[in-house]
C-alpha cells in the first residue's frame, strides 16, 4: 500500500458453529487491509460497484452487481479496496463445516 485509505467497518452478524456472517461497509476509497482467510466464503454485495482486489501479485477490478454472489476458495492473502466515489457494502460468508 503506498498511499494512505480510511479502513473499511465489518460488522459481525452471526458467528455459531455453521457460520461466521459479516457486514462489510467501505466508504469511498476504503480497504479491508492485508489479510487471508482461513475457511472458505462467499460475498454477497448490497450495492453496485467496482472493488479493487489486490493480491501479491497482481490487481484486479471486480465489476460487482447488488445481489450477485460471488464464491472464493480460503487461503489467498489479499486486500479489498473500495474503488467508487460512495459507499459500498458486501456481506461475507465464511463456511465453517464442510
Amino acid at each position: 500500500m503506498t498511499e494512505s485509505r480510511p479502513e473499511a467497518v465489518s460488522t459481525v452478524q452471526i458467528n455459531n458453529e455453521a457460520v461466521v456472517v459479516t457486514e462489510w461497509r467501505f466508504p469511498p476509497g476504503a480497504e479491508t487491509g492485508w489479510h487471508r482467510h482461513t475457511r472458505d466464503y462467499v460475498v454477497v454485495p448490497q450495492t453496485d460497484g467496482n472493488l479493487l482486489m489486490e493480491t501479491r501479485d497482481q490487481e484486479v477490478i471486480a465489476e460487482l452487481a447488488a445481489g450477485r454472489s460471488y464464491f472464493r476458495n480460503k487461503g489467498v492473502e489479499h486486500n479489498v479496496v473500495n474503488d467508487n466515489e460512495h459507499e459500498f457494502v458486501f456481506i461475507e460468508i465464511e463456511v465453517k463445516t464442510g
